[in-house]
């Protein structure tokens, strides 16, 4: 019996799904000769010679698992170049086909059917199928691979034919297509057999090449790609410490595409004739965190709402050079649910004083605000004091490290504190607890969110939730960060929004 005999119309067998002894499928060795051969298709590639190397500033990943390996750095460099997930997201954040070409939801929000692309295969030379989806669902399920924290509540899964795969679930989880579309929907080879530390087995349109941890990745195009092939017959990944030295390689020309992080200054970047800078939207958030803790201040609503009318946020995202637009709530514009709550707290200085008020028969009442300031908003931090100045309240303002931001956050030893919100995965914060905000209708309304059987209703609760947060003043918000990408005059096909969460490069080619 064939594997793809083996797994049709069979459930997954694995930790969600309730005590069924799990079947695991024995690895068949396959050579991979294909990872060492570049050939070219030339009916295809219109640019064999081109080569190009990315620098990011950016941690350098230690291993190549994916699987195993937490942080963003590998979803950056592998997801959509090297390995390839069952739904894709595009440069706004939005699903499209992937592995899968379309996919139904039954009305309950319970079924889905997913119908996948014909003639696909891995960079091996492997047919890609629906039994593959099965495995790597069932694999990253039962051994609790990255991604799976989004796949509780699955049923069971099938393939009934070939270019089939029907999920069920035990309750709807409107946000599944968006988890298929991460690691949770990576598709992988049953039949590899690799060190996933040091290579990488996908269907993408890259293949790695080589790896020097702590340094750099090396992409070949991928000559068996089942779509359109790679622009480039090579792409180098090269990782550098600081937007400075980020900077001082673009101007070696030791790189000829630049990656900044979200928090990066593009100044350095500008005034060149050889490149420019293009800026994206991200889904960062960046947060004027207000503990809501019962010994804080901003326990009160109206401590809180002062807070909200004194911020002048849109003039600092005039002033801050990495801005993107303008946020007053905990959604921003690249996720489902964003709606325009600049309505609810217009800056207003008198509002703000006036609610400060309250407390004017109590001197003294307030204290020290302690105000932490991540290292690299240190400039954002000043303009925040600059418009408290005037008012009661007397910020003390504590720069600090990532980790030391990170540990005091976690015990409640702040009063206010600048927080970057990474995109969808701090979608619920606010109805979960965080900054110790505790409201029962934003935690009804993102309830609703999550039983939504379509994603109509999915975000109309989302707006919902957003708007509830946002009236109660549940923290204040800047803005959203820019995705910014320096780029040789040269270069062509980069992509510009979401570079910090997705870096797809199959376009990206010397003109």
């Amino acid at each position: 019996m064939s594997r793809h005999a083996e797994h049709s119309g069979g459930p997954i067998r694995g930790l969600a799904f309730l005590g069924v002894a799990a079947v695991l499928f024995a690895f068949v060795g396959v050579g991979w000769a294909h990872y060492n051969h570049y050939g070219q298709n030339s009916a295809t590639l219109l640019h064999s010679g081109s080569e190009v190397t990315v620098g990011l500033d950016s941690p350098a990943p230690q291993s190549l698992d994916i699987r195993t390996t937490a942080g963003k750095e590998l979803d950056q460099a592998l997801l959509g170049n090297v390995y390839e997930t069952l739904v894709n997201r595009d440069q706004n954040n939005k699903l499209v086909p992937g592995i899968a070409k379309s996919w139904d939801v039954s009305k309950d929000g319970l079924n889905y059917t997913f119908t996948l692309n014909p003639d696909m295969r891995f960079a091996n030379g492997d047919a890609l199928d629906s039994a593959d989806v099965v495995y790597s669902l069932q694999q990253i399920i039962e051994k609790n691979f990255v991604g799976a924290q989004d796949l509780t509540g699955l049923k069971s899964v099938k393939n009934p034919n070939t270019s089939t795969v029907q999920i069920a679930l035990n309750s709807p989880n409107p946000q599944l297509l968006r988890a298929l579309s991460s690691r949770a929907g990576i598709v992988y080879d049953e039949n590899a057999n690799i060190n996933y530390d040091k290579q990488a087995g996908g269907s993408g349109p890259f293949t790695v090449r080589s790896f020097e941890p702590g340094n750099s990745i090396v992409f070949a195009r991928n000559p068996l790609y089942w779509k359109q092939q790679a622009a480039s017959s090579q792409m180098t990944i090269r990782y550098y410490d600081s937007e400075d030295s980020l900077n001082t390689a673009m101007k070696n020309s030791e790189i000829q595409l630049a990656v900044l992080r979200p928090s990066d200054s593009p100044q350095a970047f500008k005034g060149s004739k050889k490149y420019s800078v293009s800026k994206g939207l991200t889904t960062s958030k960046l947060t004027l965190a207000l503990n809501n803790t019962s010994d804080s201040i901003f326990s009160d609503e109206r401590a809180r709402s002062a807070v909200r009318y004194i911020l002048d946020n849109a003039a600092i995202t005039k002033q801050q050079p990495n801005a993107a637009s303008v946020l007053n709530g905990p959604i921003s514009p690249l996720e489902p649910g964003y709606d325009d709550l600049s309505a609810i707290f217009p800056h207003n200085l008198d509002a703000g004083k006036n609610d400060l008020n309250y407390w004017a028969t109590r001197p003294g009442y307030f204290g020290d605000i302690t105000f932490l300031v991540p290292t690299e908003y240190a400039a954002l931090g000043q303009q925040v004091l600059d418009q408290f100045k005037t008012t009661q309240l007397h910020l003390v303002m504590q720069v600090v490290d990532d980790d030391t931001l990170a540990q005091r956050l976690n015990n409640n030893d702040y009063k206010m504190a600048i927080v970057a919100m990474q995109g969808s995965n701090d979608l619920g914060a606010f109805a979960n607890g965080r900054f110790g905000y505790q409201n029962s209708q934003a935690q009804q309304d993102y309830r609703n969110a999550l039983a939504s059987t379509n994603d109509v209703d999915y975000q109309q609760n989302l707006r919902a939730y957003a708007k509830t947060v946002s009236a109660d003043a549940g923290s204040a918000w800047f803005y959203t960060e820019s995705s910014m990408v320096a780029a040789n005059n040269n270069i062509a096909g980069y992509p510009k929004n979401m570079t910090d969460e997705l870096l797809p490069l199959r376009d990206v080619r010397t003109k």
